[in-house]
């Protein structure tokens, strides 16, 4: 059970998102558009002409996932609800773990919107001669995404649902000019048993999970879905399966449309523009960008909502500052904890950049690092949905079955993200990571004390814990 609330419920707003908006803001903290411009030419260095069997795994193994998240997400319903469902399973302490791993994860992912953004914003501007520093651009995606998260949630559901649909519909485009520009023929490469190795296909499963989570974020707004208990369970599915096929699909135009070029596609840094080209379509380099730029708008957006959900409900619960859980009295959302976001989504790669860091490298560092909380979470949901059904009386094998599958293939990114040992930077972030863990987990059990104490008559005692 969670621990009661210390402070008087200040609603969000009810029934404000149907199964459309849930479905976009999963998409859209998916953010396939991502993918697709960025991170196939990494998935292939990593696994060659077989790429598109990762994804497809990758998305088998996190349906495994979603699968336990529905055991809660079918049964209740509540904001930053992947931190309650912990609570649930696992106890208040745990659970809050599991809202600060994710807390981590949705701050990275935002970061890696809004430098996205400003890589291909700069690309646009470039493209008309004109040359703009990274921090105006910062403002720009923040500030714009910031508004639409505090004013409307309904708003940020639809803007999100229009630009990440228009983007990834311009792309499928694409793919099947592409195809057809090669005759709509099998490309046997990609299928040929000689190029196949289990070692590299694992590595490739790796590189698809962590292009893929961020689905589970309609469980965040349980409190302001219509009907939740049917339209959040539908919305994790439903977009974990679409970006799922997107992202086989995708992969596999690219890598048949870039065979012979003279730079492989894992040297690539734009290449949907260079697929473009090669279909004799060049114009389309500049709506590629726009619709790019436009989806990392949408994904930090998507981020700025969930992540504000999070904050707000460990507030509401005393786990941070009560101010944490105000509500806006007219737009009835989460203001302060967007706020909060919003201000480290833009404080944190502005120094970076002051810094001197390149935003390119800003992208990978804060994907990357984001992927660590989103693994941490994930096992803690698999492990808390069987226990939880347990304790409602309802418990069958097959509940244990799934359970156990989620375990043991959630250890394929797990092991994969530390070994082999990353090339630095990178093999330093499960390090900076633990550290945040640990801070976490001391501020989280202080707190939980202090509420125990509070629960149990004595607040002058909890004020002081």
């Amino acid at each position: 059970m969670t621990a009661p609330p210390i402070m008087p419920v200040k609603a969000l707003k009810k029934d404000a998102l149907g199964p459309l908006e849930l479905l976009a803001q999963g998409i859209a903290l998916i953010s396939p558009t991502m993918t697709a411009a960025l991170i196939v030419p990494l998935m292939y260095g990593t696994t060659g002409n077989w790429s598109w069997l990762s994804y497809g795994l990758g998305t088998v193994m996190l349906l495994f996932v979603a699968l336990n998240l529905n055991q809660f997400a079918s049964r209740f319903a509540g904001s930053g609800s992947m931190y309650q469902y912990i609570c649930k399973g696992l106890g208040n302490v745990t659970g809050g773990l599991g809202g600060w791993a994710l807390i981590w994860s949705y701050l990275g992912i935002s970061i890696a919107g809004a430098t996205g953004f400003t890589t291909f914003a700069q690309t646009l501007l470039g493209m008309v001669g004109v040359n703009c520093p990274a921090i105006p651009l910062f403002v720009l995606c923040i500030g714009v995404s910031g508004f639409c998260a505090w004013k409307n949630v309904a708003l940020s559901a639809k803007v999100m649902l229009i630009l990440e649909g228009v983007s990834m519909a311009l792309i499928t485009l694409l793919c099947l000019v592409a195809l057809g520009f090669h005759g709509f023929t099998v490309d046997t490469v990609q299928f040929a048993p000689s190029s196949f190795s289990v070692s590299t296909l694992g590595l490739g499963v790796v590189v698809a999970v962590f292009s893929l989570v961020g689905f589970e974020s309609a469980t965040a707004f349980g409190d302001e879905a219509r009907s939740p208990l049917k339209s959040i369970p539908w919305a994790v599915i439903v977009s974990l399966i679409i970006a799922g096929v997107f992202f086989v699909f995708v992969t596999y135009v690219e890598v048949l449309a870039t065979h012979g070029y003279s730079t492989t596609l894992d040297q690539l840094t734009a290449p949907l523009n260079t697929i473009a080209g090669l279909v004799h379509m060049p114009w389309l380099a500049a709506p590629l960008s726009a619709c790019a730029m436009m989806s990392f708008f949408a994904l930090n957006l998507s981020c700025l909502n969930a992540g504000s959900r999070v904050i707000y409900i460990m507030g509401q619960q005393g786990l941070f500052p009560k101010f944490t859980a105000d509500t806006h009295h007219v737009n009835e959302t989460p203001h302060i904890a967007v706020l909060i976001m919003g201000a480290l989504s833009f404080g944190l790669p502005t120094f970076c950049a002051l810094k001197g860091m390149a935003v390119g490298d800003m992208f990978n560092d804060a994907g990357t690092m984001a992927a660590f909380g989103f693994i941490v979470a994930y096992i803690l949901v698999t492990i808390a949905a069987p226990l939880y059904v347990k304790s409602l009386g309802q418990l069958k094998p097959m509940h244990m079955v799934i359970a156990a599958a989620s375990l043991i293939l959630l250890l394929i990114p797990t092991i994969g993200s530390v070994y082999p040992v990353p090339a630095a930077p990178v093999k330093y972030f499960p390090y900076m990571f633990g550290a945040y863990f640990i801070i976490g987990g001391i501020w989280i059990g202080v707190q939980n004390q202090r509420l125990l104490i509070a629960s149990r008559g004595f607040p002058e005692m909890a004020r002081d814990a």
